[in-house]
């Protein structure tokens, strides 16, 4: 039975289920399991299983204590008719890349993770966290009654919790998103929210702010405490919590086996993933799938202007003592990148006393990782960025090249994916593309040079009709709904609020 513990200490032995429900460890590290990858998931006939199939396999790996029906139960809950696609993730071939590094490199294609309820990739984990939590309760010793969700978005991550926990029983949910960092899409996904359940609040900060503020509110124990009092424990949504992450993993998998089903490649062929991330938690699941056993060429980081990460894993230097740029890839707007710190864990070879040391000097502002341990980090990711021009630059050659649209996260990756050469040994290139291009129609229409009206929904008419697209409805039908929650505070009334919320479960 696989336990997890704090990437700082193995003084607290959990389950996996306890892991999940309490989010974070108490000295603010991120629950890991040493078995990652003892077992490894068998690639025969890896083509001829579904998104369930491997879904069920997956996190019957990761999640060992829950029963084979619970791990299937939650499965057919969070798939079963959530999602536009039945692929769940569908790759889509592309038929080039532009200014590719390596003209002789592996064919491309995209990996398609917004065909959810909230057209963004985070769905695909948020819609399994809430039954996985809802399973945690007859199994922790102690449990709460009741546990409030509170989570820091930087623009997708809050509308797929909040989409995955309104009205679950048993369940509050707070989110927090920087004010006016986020589009205005993903702002009005938030604040038309329905749920009794439910809480959204704006922050005046960027979401680093308020992710930084978000992890004080989970070390505060007199909060816990008073908390506790009233039958409630916080948790977490956002990819800190081991129950967001796992699910990711399965698509890599699902990836894998769509390309063998297609021909494209053969059993044993390595495949590169580029991954457009901010808080590194989307490539992490990546990097699972690698140490289960997936044929993995390189995990390629892109960033956008915000590029800590690419300086990081150029140079072994974490710095967040930096501009912070508001980007139109504001889920990516990101300077501290949480689950680095999981990466960091694992190819430190479970050095806890280092990753504490680490994180103990971020809190300071920087850190350098040894030489040795750099080069093990370079041995399996790569990285690059895009500036803003780029980032348009690309979405618009994937349009007038493959006939594709993108949206500006994705064209981060696309951008990359031309610039990095292909490992040599890679047959095939991914690209995850993690948004809907109509979550940010401005920056979509503006980038292919259409006209922009002043109204995002109008916006989306345009590039409805110039590209013969059509907007998820779930997107286009957002103007209609009444805005229900309208609070902001200051980055030190965050805690309040969550205290507030909590009083209403």
């Amino acid at each position: 039975m696989a336990t997890y513990h704090s990437t700082r200490s193995r003084t607290a032995q959990l389950s996996a289920k306890e892991a999940i429900r309490r989010g974070i460890a108490p000295d603010g590290g991120l629950y890991v399991s040493d078995e990652l990858g003892q077992s490894k998931i068998d690639l025969e006939g890896l083509a001829n299983k579904d998104y369930f199939e491997l879904a069920r396999e997956v996190l019957g790996t990761l999640l060992p204590d829950y029963t084979a029906d619970e791990i299937a139960a939650c499965v057919d809950e969070a798939y079963g008719s959530t999602f536009a696609s039945d692929e769940v993730t569908p790759v889509v071939d592309l038929k080039g890349v532009a200014g590719e590094a390596d003209q002789g490199s592996a064919p491309a294609y995209v990996m398609e993770l917004w065909h959810g309820p909230t057209s963004a990739f985070k769905d695909v984990a948020l819609q399994m966290l809430p039954r996985l939590m809802a399973r945690t309760s007859a199994n922790a010793e102690g449990a709460a009654d009741k546990i409030m969700i509170v989570t820091a978005t930087s623009g997708d991550t809050g509308k797929a919790a909040l989409a995955g926990f309104a009205d679950a029983p048993g369940c509050g949910i707070t989110v927090f998103y920087p004010e006016g960092k986020v589009s205005r899409v993903q702002e009005l996904q938030m604040s038309t929210q329905e749920g009794a359940n439910v809480s959204v609040c704006a922050v005046r900060g960027n979401f680093d702010d308020a992710q930084s503020a978000v992890k004080r509110i989970f070390a505060d124990r007199e909060l816990a405490d008073r908390l506790a009092a009233a039958g409630v424990q916080l948790s977490s949504a956002n990819s800190i919590n081991v129950g967001r992450l796992v699910p990711q993993v399965v698509y890599y998998f699902a990836a894998y086996a769509q390309l063998l089903r297609a021909g494209k490649i053969q059993p044993g062929d390595t495949v590169e993933f580029c991954v457009p991330t901010g808080n590194f938690g989307d490539i992490l699941a990546g990097y699972y799938a690698q140490r289960l056993g997936l044929p993995v060429a390189k995990l390629i980081v892109a960033s956008d202007k915000n590029n800590v990460l690419f300086d990081f894993l150029t140079t072994g230097t974490y710095d967040r003592q930096r501009p912070f740029y508001t980007t139109t890839s504001p889920s990516m707007d990101i300077l501290i990148s949480s689950n680095l710190e999981r990466m960091l864990y694992y190819l430190a070879d479970g050095d806890c006393e280092l990753v504490a040391g680490l994180m103990t000097q971020l809190a300071q502002g920087s850190y350098n990782v040894p030489a040795e341990l750099l080069a093990k980090i370079q041995a399996v990711f790569g990285c690059g960025w895009a500036d803003e021009d780029q980032v348009a630059a690309a979405i618009k050659d994937c349009w007038d090249r493959n006939g594709y649209l993108i949206d500006p996260h994705t064209a981060c990756g696309y951008h990359v994916l031309g610039q990095v050469p292909a490992a040599s040994d890679a047959k095939a290139r991914v690209v995850l593309s993690t948004a809907s291009p109509y979550k940010f129609p401005r920056a979509v229409a503006g980038s292919l040079g259409l006209f922009c009206p002043p109204d995002d929904f109008a916006c989306m008419k345009v590039l409805e009709k110039a590209t013969g697209t059509v907007a998820p409805a779930q997107l286009s039908e957002l103007q209609q709904k009444p805005v229900l929650h309208d609070a902001v505070v200051d980055i030190d009334g965050m805690g309040g609020f969550v205290e507030q919320a909590a009083a209403k479960l």
